[in-house]
């Protein structure tokens, strides 16, 4: 096992590493950058180093800086968690020249899956199932209409190092088609600077559902059940939930069983993810393949019971699998909500600042994994991600219901989140129902607003007397009758709990 582990990332994720580090009595070093100084992981580590200036490229993404510093502390792993450099393959080389163990898959299986037409042409030779289009990138646009017209509009333009939803174009018409492919390409070489657009037919408002799956380097891969991830804006994910409502045991075990021979194919070892796009009529096809750790690992650690963090550190450690596909067992519902320090009224423009009080909700089956803290400060510098809120039921009805109690329970006070929109997910029926798709959001956004219930209402109020006694205990001096009418705490806690 590695005597110490550098976690090159922040936020809640980097908190979630430490106590798996910590578990396994494994001293762990953060890194931060100067905004980063009092951050929660820099508290909950061992160690802490400072990588430079806010902008990520002087900080987060400096591979030269973060490997000084892991030589300098002495360790000998690190773990990148999500984001950053967690799926950069240069990285991942640059750790192992310098016998430093990264956590996660080697960099010929990330580069494979990290170039969308590459792992197209690996799993066509594979005889994965994929959106038909092209596997390699379009050389014009002349190509392009061909291939268009051959399977039919409307049809997809996607960036082959993308993600994210940039270098994305929905083309419905012919007559749309150059000018789409233009600003796909300008769009995929700014933002990665790969201007490499591949084609495929569109399958409007899919499932997007995934597979977790663990593989070590004695040849054992497995799958750890499917995360439901339809409920995304602007091709984010915002809210995902495991098991999906549409997958029955035989379509789990076929696409489990899919994502193992996508995983083998690609020399995979270590925790991967598979990605699918589920139509109407039950058929998946293969998407992507994500090279490390997900945000919405938890959901599926609720109902298999297990560790992901800490298989992750064991199986880089060289051990074994300490189980077979027969082990896996599936109980109970899970989902979980990515809290954003974002305003919902104002198209969830970013939300930082000081966070003034912060009321964490508990209680059976409910799961906060955070990086922040009460009087904590969140940047503009960096994804806007506070945390993230996890319902466990022993069915899907009970961890909505939970989840929806939690929900009224969170209070974060000084900044915006987008709290409300959860709320309004859990409360919309065909939610409820199970009928999603990639699509759902944006018609439940255009709907307009609801009404707020009597618990929201409940929480207002609540939250308005815990400022009335902060105000009380402030001003000692001043009676019930030289107070102002209505305290400004009062109207903001009213605001915020009606959100």
């Amino acid at each position: 096992m590695f005597n110490k582990i550098l976690i090159a990332n922040r936020g809640e994720i980097a908190v979630r590493i430490i106590r798996a580090c910590r578990e396994r009595s494994i001293p762990s070093v953060a890194v931060y950058s100067d905004v980063d100084r009092a951050a929660l992981h820099v508290m909950k580590a061992d160690e802490a180093y400072s990588i430079g200036a806010a902008a990520a490229a002087e900080s987060y993404l400096n591979i030269q800086k973060i490997l000084d510093v892991a030589k300098r502390c002495g360790a000998d792993a690190i773990h990148p968690g999500y984001g950053f450099l967690s799926e950069n393959a240069k990285f991942a080389q640059a750790c192992s020249d310098a016998g430093i163990r990264f956590i996660g898959p080697s960099p010929a299986s990330m580069e494979m899956m990290g170039s969308k037409t590459r792992a197209r042409q690996e799993m066509e030779k594979a005889g994965i199932p994929f959106v038909p289009g092209t596997s390699r990138a379009l050389e014009s646009v002349q190509q392009a209409k061909e291939v268009a017209t051959r399977i039919g509009y409307p049809v997809m333009l996607k960036a082959a190092a993308g993600g994210g939803g940039k270098g994305m174009r929905l083309v419905r018409h012919a007559e749309e088609l150059q000018s789409a492919l233009e600003a796909a390409q300008s769009e995929a070489r700014r933002s990665f600077g790969d201007g490499e657009v591949y084609l495929e037919k569109a399958i409007l408002n899919p499932r997007h559902i995934e597979m977790q799956v663990l593989a070590d380097e004695h040849g054992s891969t497995v799958y750890l059940g499917e995360r439901e991830c339809s409920i995304q804006r602007r091709h984010q994910k915002v809210l995902e939930e495991a098991p999906s409502p549409l997958v029955d045991a035989e379509m789990r075990r076929r696409m489990g069983e899919v994502a193992v021979r996508v995983a083998k194919a690609a020399g995979y070892c270590n925790a991967g993810t598979v990605e699918f796009l589920v139509d109407d009529h039950k058929n998946f096809y293969f998407l992507e393949m994500n090279t490390r750790l997900q945000v919405e690992h938890p959901v599926t650690e609720a109902i298999t019971g297990l560790d992901l963090v800490d298989l992750q550190i064991r199986i880089a450690a060289g051990e074994k699998l300490p189980l077979r596909q027969e082990d896996v067992l599936i109980r109970g519902h899970a989902i979980e909500c990515r809290i954003y320090a974002e305003d919902p009224d104002n198209n969830y423009f970013p939300s930082p600042g000081k966070i003034t009080m912060l009321l964490a909700p508990a209680g059976p089956g409910i799961r906060l994994d955070s990086g922040v803290y009460e009087g904590g400060t969140v940047p503009i510098d960096y994804d806007p991600l506070l945390a993230k809120l996890i319902g466990y039921g022993e069915n899907r009805e009970q961890a909505i219901a939970r989840l929806t109690r939690a929900l009224g329970e969170l209070f974060v006070g000084g900044i915006k989140t987008n709290v409300s929109l959860f709320r309004r997910i859990l409360a919309d029926e065909d939610f409820r129902a199970g009928k999603i798709d990639t699509g759902f959001l944006e018609r439940l956004l255009a709907s307009g607003t609801v009404a707020a219930t009597k618990g929201t209402a409940d929480v207002a109020a609540i939250a308005a007397a815990v400022f009335g006694l902060l105000d009380a205990e402030s001003n000692p001096g001043v009676g019930a009758a030289e107070a102002p009418a209505t305290s400004s705490w009062k109207r903001t806690a009213r605001t915020e709990g009606m959100r």
